[in-house]
């Protein structure tokens, strides 16, 4: 039987994304740069198997995609960098169309072939799978990407996956290392807060508006705008997901969705010595975007031009 919306069953029996991976060029440099962010040690990449071993499937035919990996734990999700090789695969595809930046999150599951039905019977479809190299275990890539804006993978592990936070910690380079959200820009905010509740088996949360300009007082570009918007906070227990809807102002949100569609905009960090924190990217040459007091006026946040190192936008967060 197909898990529905109406019995708030997770679709994959777990609402635990655990996971946000990222497609980049150069995994050295990738690895090296999150390293550093994180406070941690450089992590060494590995290569998953060929075809013997991988048995990667993608589009319903065998390929010879292979990819360069490192993975990095934090206190909340795991950070995946993935170099593809040129061969037909996912990742390769994603490098070509959309560039560097967040591929997929992802989730555990107990059995995939039992998991895997519930998505194709609601409408998600087999994109790739493929065996694990280093591990017993398994993957799977469901298309949710028209749905949801981005990819979900399914992980099956003989064994729990390694995701405990590394303790071997330097100074993190924003002092802290937790990532705190996933943001997603989308056209229609009801629609996409319907396929994500429906994923993750939960109720809708109530739809927030931005604030008033002169409380919200936002700067994009330079300039004042009202940034007017729509969103929405959704709660999993190791990271918030928050979705987009902007309205017809100025904003970096507006912006990105004229520019390069749906999808992930930024990723936040909650930070002390917020200004402090912000000079400290902009020296490293990664402009302010867009900056403002949050819709409540419990805090402040600043847009951070990052995606020349990594790959996606930076939201520093103060909460008051």
């Amino acid at each position: 039987m197909t898990e529905s919306l109406t019995e708030k069953k997770p679709l994959a029996g777990n609402n635990v994304i655990n996971q946000i991976a990222f497609v980049v060029r150069d995994i050295e440099q990738a690895s090296e740069a999150f390293a550093k962010l994180l406070g941690i040690p450089k992590q060494n990449w590995f290569l998953t198997g060929d075809s013997d071993v991988s048995k990667v499937v993608f589009r319903g035919q065998p390929t010879d995609s292979r990819s360069k990996l490192v993975f990095l734990n934090t206190p909340t999700v795991q950070i995946e960098l993935i170099e593809p090789n040129p061969e037909p695969g996912t990742m390769c595809e994603f490098l070509d169309t959309a560039g560097e930046g967040i591929h997929h999150i992802a989730l555990d599951v107990d059995s995939i072939k039992e998991k895997l039905p519930v998505f194709e019977e609601n409408g998600y479809p087999l994109l790739q799978s493929g065996e694990f190299t280093s591990s017993e275990g398994r993957y799977v890539y469901v298309d949710t990407l028209k749905s949801h804006k981005i990819l979900l993978e399914l992980l099956e592990s003989a064994v729990p996956r390694d995701t405990v936070p590394t303790t071997d910690i330097f100074t993190p380079f924003l002092g802290t290392n937790k990532v705190e959200q996933l943001a997603i820009v989308v056209k229609d905010l009801d629609a996409a807060a319907e396929a994500y509740c429906k994923l993750l088996g939960v109720e809708k949360p109530p739809v927030i508006q931005s604030g008033p300009s002169e409380l919200t007082q936002v700067i994009f570009e330079g300039k004042p705008t009202e940034a007017d918007s729509k969103y929405m906070f959704i709660n999993t227990p190791l990271l918030q997901l928050e979705l987009i809807e902007p309205g017809d102002s100025p904003s970096t949100w507006k912006k990105h969705l004229e520019t390069q569609g749906e999808g992930v905009h930024h990723i936040s960090f909650v930070v002390n010595d917020f200004e402090e924190k912000v000079k400290l990217l902009e020296d490293l040459g990664h402009p302010v975007i867009q900056r403002g007091n949050f819709w409540n006026g419990k805090g402040r946040y600043a847009y951070m031009d990052t995606t020349s190192t990594y790959k996606v936008i930076f939201e520093l967060l103060e909460r008051f």
